[in-house]
């Protein structure tokens, strides 16, 4: 390896994100640097008033076959490749008259977009698989010795100025820095491709007329592929072979769960859900804050329908502390508050509306570590504003699809828990069926109590927690510290519990505490005796079929 810093005589660049091009290229052509460009970008530049050679030129050769074929070619891999302080590779290229190219500024067609897009035909998708571009960025990286590749438009301005310092030169530090993050670019792509092919039913059902890869469905041609997305598992339930992940890190964390723990948080690069939020204000976001932001966000996005009211979910330690609707947010909030007010203190919220001045007003009077919302109006931001060590966020939706946890030597994936209730599922199973009023309240409480940790027992009325039991080894004794933790009556509740009580205990217990009502699972071998105990005890049972175990 030499240490070379030869200066930048002649760059390329191909790039699909233009964003900051025309002013770095300004930047490189005031320093005296030959551009050369490909299709759009090298429109974009005439266009611009900078002067840039085109691919052909300096090939000798037309782009060709829809633009498939113009950068793959020796005058231009000959250029980035050749070992500048290699006699044999400068005569080689001096020979056959290849010129050096010493910085390649190239970005990839835009796969993963494509891929997102609802009814992508598979024409598109395989047309947007870049093959010239990973194949200059690779060569670059390779030759980092001698080749600067930028690869984001986000290193413009320092690459620019260390240029502009050092009369036109890259320093081997940079220029390897540039290279390490051009094969993670090469890398992520590459993955995103083979993720996003492997999720696509077989092949043999794609018909191909003339050439042309077209899609079929049912018969018809120039149907959407039914499962293009680069998260698998597919809807037919099917899990990736070799499973690819890619995140970018967005986000330094000053330390994990415990001080002596090291922690960053990374983005799958979508702009949206919780890895992806605006931080409006307040201090620096830690990974305890993170994980109840996600809880208290997912809670309140099961509230997300056309239909739902406004609801507000206070987290603590990953479990609701208080969730409850209301006309409003400060309404839903003040509700929410009410269920377990000590446990409140120091907690993150969630919402699933923007946050107006008069939920604001409420909210302030609490301590509160992060406030996660859909949008905050000025009003809001106005009143939280003396409060600046408060986090707010703002939350584009993003439904998860999978959840991954880590194990020694591996990983487990699995579905998202996102299976709703229909009407068909509920079952009523004791004498006593419940009234309306119950009903409502029971599909609120099944709603919280998927949320909550296992075992997982929560007493409600309609639209509002009242006692909450969590994480406890016995369902009965869930069902105890629900009862204990309740700061109002208890008397006219409903209890929800997130998976079968194994004996009738639970239900007894349940009973005491003066709920009415219970929705739970079933499937438990003492159904029958915790049914008996239920019609004994004057309860309404509904049995789901659904279980939501969290661990």
């Amino acid at each position: 390896m030499s240490s070379s810093t030869t200066r930048v005589q002649r760059a390329i660049l191909s790039v699909t994100d233009k964003t900051g091009l025309v002013d770095f290229a300004r930047q490189l052509s005031a320093l005296n640097i030959e551009l050369i460009s490909t299709g759009g970008t090298a429109k974009l530049l005439r266009d611009s008033g900078i002067a840039v050679k085109d691919i052909s030129d300096l090939t000798g050769f037309p782009e060709m076959l829809d633009g498939r074929v113009k950068t793959l070619h020796p005058k231009v891999h000959g250029g980035i490749l050749h070992r500048r302080e290699n006699r044999v590779h400068v005569a080689a290229v001096a020979e056959h008259g290849i010129e050096p190219i010493d910085m390649v500024v190239v970005n990839l067609y835009a796969f993963e977009k494509t891929a997102a897009k609802a009814g992508v035909a598979f024409e598109e998708l395989i047309e947007n698989i870049d093959i010239g571009g990973p194949s200059m960025i690779r060569s670059a990286a390779k030759n980092f010795d001698d080749v600067g590749v930028v690869t984001s438009p986000a290193d413009y301005q320092a690459i620019a100025d260390e240029l502009a310092r050092s009369g036109g030169a890259l320093s081997l530090e940079t220029k390897w820095r540039l290279a390490q993050k051009a094969f993670a670019t090469t890398a992520a792509y590459d993955s995103a491709i083979a993720s996003t092919l492997e999720g696509i039913p077989d092949i043999a059902n794609f018909g191909h007329a003339g050439g042309t890869a077209e899609l079929r469905s049912g018969g018809q041609p120039g149907a959407a592929v039914p499962t293009l997305t680069p998260a698998l598992p597919t809807s037919a339930g099917r899990f990736p072979q070799t499973l690819r992940l890619s995140f970018q890190k967005n986000l330094d964390l000053r330390y994990g769960e415990n001080p002596h723990q090291k922690a960053a948080m990374y983005s799958d690069g979508s702009g949206v859900g919780v890895a992806n939020a605006r931080q409006l204000q307040g201090k620096e976001l830690s990974y305890n804050n993170i994980v109840d932001l996600q809880a208290a966000w997912d809670l309140a996005q099961e509230f997300a329908g056309p239909d739902d009211e406004p609801v507000c979910a206070i987290i603590k330690h990953t479990n609701p502390a208080g969730t409850a609707t209301g006309k409003t947010i400060a309404e839903a909030y003040k509700r929410a508050l009410e269920c377990d007010p000590v446990s409140a203190f120091g907690g993150v919220i969630g919402v699933n509306r923007p946050i107006d001045g008069e939920a604001a007003e409420e909210m302030h009077k609490l301590f509160l570590e992060v406030i996660a919302a859909p949008g905050f109006d000025e009003a809001a931001m106005a009143r939280f504003a003396t409060k600046k060590n408060l986090r707010l966020l703002e939350v584009v939706a993003a439904p998860q699809k999978w959840i991954l946890k880590n194990i020694s030597g591996g990983i487990l994936l699995q579905d998202a828990d996102s299976r709703p209730l229909q009407d068909v599922d509920l079952k009523v199973v004791t004498e006593r069926a419940p009234t309306p009023e119950e009903i409502r309240a029971l599909l609120f409480a099944w709603k919280v109590c998927k949320h909550v940790k296992s075992n997982a027992i929560v007493y409600a009325r309609d639209g509002q927690t009242v006692g909450v039991g969590a994480g406890q080894m016995s369902r009965v004794d869930s069902a105890k510290i629900g009862a204990m933790k309740a700061q109002l009556p208890l008397k006219g509740t409903v209890a929800a519990s997130d998976a079968f009580f194994p004996f009738p205990d639970g239900v007894e217990v349940i009973a005491k505490a003066g709920a009415t009502a219970i929705i739970q699972p079933g499937g438990s071998q003492r159904d029958a005796e915790v049914i008996a105990a239920a019609d004994r005890l004057g309860l309404a049972m509904l049995f789901t079929g659904v279980r939501h175990f969290r661990h």
